[in-house]
């Protein structure tokens, strides 16, 4: 790609720089720990990878992390997989998500919000108090230290409680959203066992209520390890039988009792999406976690006690929990429960401007979404508040760059971010005091050594290849659930460069420092030895306004050749007519390449995704080369089964 020197989207101002928290920081531990004055964030990060115990110490001074027991060392065994962090030390979590309630008591640690639109606060007294109720009432259900608890949960302030009072008694947290079916919710829960359920009776989405009192009903008959339901009424219904009351455990005036846990005490466990089996159960520490998120809300995304962060996210989403650390930075954190789009597709623009929000979050779908509907934010809403935008699930396109920047504001602050839920953060993406380059991630973040590799193992610049990350971060799971020998756990990251974290992506490291995701490198396209991620196809592609979305995957046949079908989704009132078919050629083989136009445009009724929204590419390669549905993809974790049955027919039917 080429690599000259084009003028930034965004320039932040001497002053912006100045405040950021990340050039105080750095100040700080120049003075203290022989970090670089000098160099600006390249001079930091250069640092931060290469005096890695350093950094990560000063990252736990600067933010005051309360250590009960000390630590040992920072780095034990620095080795990947099984670096062991901070060995000797203990700490809670929950103790520091809720410190801001003793300075702040009465301002608002949450602002819930539903499809009203109309926001709600929870004070940090409040939270705490009712933390300390629940938590002590899991204690009287003989929770103990690495027990598990589970939430079948919309984005809700009592989420956030049951998280917090999970976390204080040294319970291990998991959650799923409840518009995952029966069979997606086992398929996790089942995994871990938990000895408690928090579930609603019901959730609204699109402006209609939906009945889930018949899943709880099979999730307590399928999960025998359960001691206790809570009811949570969000609907308004009684409380089932042998059920506990929410009001009932979170009415008493208690302070939390917090657990003290070692460093590597399991925090929660998230799940990989499963779509070609049962999920990854990854297990993160109460003290990576906390550490990590520090880093990256205190000193990525410049959270402080002043600010309001807002995450369009659900709780079966990585970017849940890592929303509710944003209570690590004493932030007020904004829930919103809801459809994304509704009563329209401006629905997020008028959250964010209803609740304050100065840095709001969303996915790259739903941006490129509001720029087809034709949405005008800044027109529409008072943004003022709002610093900085940022977008992850999928690489934001160039057009959805410039479309921010007209949209909402010039001197906006865009943050596209890439992480995953391996590692619940990011590995490259938002930085205060840097340009924001259309189309591109800002820098790998501190204390990441995230690099290109070719397959050989050998780093690239402005060229394509593997993401890596070459030293340990300390949220990387610290085991897979029910994989006693951490094989699984190797498998998924490390059988292509022993001791390298592979991650699964195709990267660009521009030699000007900024990071550029083409997608998944399980789903590359490679056309006569030529590779291209399926998200440059997307980009080019769906500026068309005919098409809603696309899939495209690459096909080796049994003869040697290479089958690369180009599946459109399309917009209302729209034909796949010759014009238009040739448009869509025309636009790949001049934006993109020659190589890479499809062998065929097909129309289909829709574009299946994970639960989480990603598109499912894999599974519908798989299903084009003749693996039955069934052993193709875990049906659990599809957000729209039916549109697969296409896929499966076209197999079937293809000459």
């Amino acid at each position: 790609m080429s690599t000259v020197n084009p003028q930034p989207l965004w320039q932040p101002t001497a002053e912006r720089i100045a405040e950021a928290r990340i050039t105080r920081f750095q100040a700080w531990a120049a003075e203290h720990h022989g970090a670089p004055a000098d160099g600006g964030y390249a001079a930091l990060h250069r640092w931060s990878v290469e005096e890695l115990e350093t950094f990560w110490k000063a990252v736990t001074e600067w933010f005051d992390v309360r250590f009960t027991t000390p630590y040992e060392r920072v780095l034990g065994d620095r080795s990947m997989p099984g670096a062991q962090w901070f060995p000797g030390a203990t700490l809670n979590y929950a103790e520091h998500a809720l410190r801001a309630a003793d300075s702040r008591a009465d301002e608002p640690a949450l602002l819930h919000v539903d499809e009203t639109h109309d926001p709600r606060p929870v004070t940090w007294a409040d939270l705490r108090r009712q933390v300390g109720s629940l938590a002590a009432e899991l204690r009287a259900l003989g929770v103990r230290p690495g027990d598990r608890v589970s939430g079948y949960l919309p984005n809700i302030p009592e989420a956030v409680v049951a998280l917090l009072a999970t976390a204080a008694v040294g319970g291990v947290w998991t959650s799923c959203a409840p518009d995952f079916g029966a069979r997606s919710v086992l398929d996790r829960f089942q995994q871990v066992e938990p000895v408690v359920l928090f579930t609603v009776d019901g959730y609204r989405y699109g402006g209609k209520e939906h009945d889930r009192r018949g899943i709880v009903a099979e999730l307590r008959r399928e999960m025998p390890t359960l001691r206790a339901v809570v009811h949570i009424p969000l609907l308004g219904t009684d409380a089932p039988d042998g059920a506990l009351e929410w009001s009932a455990l979170t009415a008493a005036d208690t302070a939390p009792v917090f657990e003290q846990v070692p460093f590597d005490h399991p925090l929660w466990v998230l799940y990989s999406s499963g779509t070609t089996g049962l999920p990854k159960a990854i297990v993160q520490s109460q003290g990576g976690i906390l550490v990590e998120h520090l880093k990256q809300l205190g000193l990525h995304c410049d959270l402080g006690p002043e600010d309001r962060f807002f995450w369009y996210t659900s709780t079966g989403w990585m970017m849940w929990n890592f929303l509710v650390s944003g209570l690590l930075t004493g932030t007020t954190v904004v829930l919103y429960d809801g459809s994304p789009g509704h009563p329209d597709t401006g629905a997020q623009w008028r959250i964010a401007e209803r609740t304050g929000a100065t840095l709001y979050g969303t996915s790259a779908a739903y941006v490129m979404a509001c720029r087809k509907a034709g949405v005008h934010p800044s027109r529409d809403h008072d943004l003022s508040a709002v610093k900085c935008v940022a977008t992850t699930g999928s690489p934001l396109p160039p057009d959805g760059f410039r479309w921010l920047h007209d949209e909402v504001r010039h001197d906006l602050w865009i943050a596209s971010v890439s992480g995953g839920t391996d590692v619940c953060s990011c590995f490259a993406g938002a930085v205060p005091t840097l340009p924001v380059h259309v189309g591109e991630l800002q820098a790998p973040c501190l204390g990441t050594d995230l690099q290109s590799w070719d397959p050989s193992g050998n780093p690239l610049t402005d060229e394509v290849g593997e993401l890596v990350v070459t030293n340990p971060m300390p949220s990387m799971p610290i085991h897979f659930w029910n994989d006693p020998d951490g094989s699984r756990y190797h498998d998924s990251y490390f059988d292509t460069y022993p001791g390298v974290w592979r991650h699964g992506d195709w990267i660009t490291l521009t030699s000007r420092g900024s990071v550029v995701i083409h997608g998944r490198s399980d789903s590359t396209l490679n056309r006569q030895g030529v590779r291209m991620g399926s998200a440059d196809i997307y980009e080019a592609v769906e500026r068309l306004p005919e098409i809603k979305e696309s899939l495209v995957v690459g096909i080796e046949q049994p003869d040697g050749g290479y089958w690369m079908p180009l599946f459109v989704h399309l917009a209302p009132g729209a034909t796949l007519d010759d014009d238009l078919t040739d448009r869509i050629r025309k636009t790949i083989r001049t934006q993109l390449s020659p190589r890479h136009v499809p062998d065929e445009i097909i129309e289909v009724p829709g574009i299946p995704h994970t639960l989480t929204g990603k598109r499912i590419e894999v599974p519908v390669k798989r299903l084009l080369q003749g693996t039955p549905l069934e052993k193709a993809v875990n049906p659990g974790s599809i957000d729209n089964l039916d549109l697969l049955a296409h896929y499966q027919e076209l197999a079937r039917t293809r000459p």
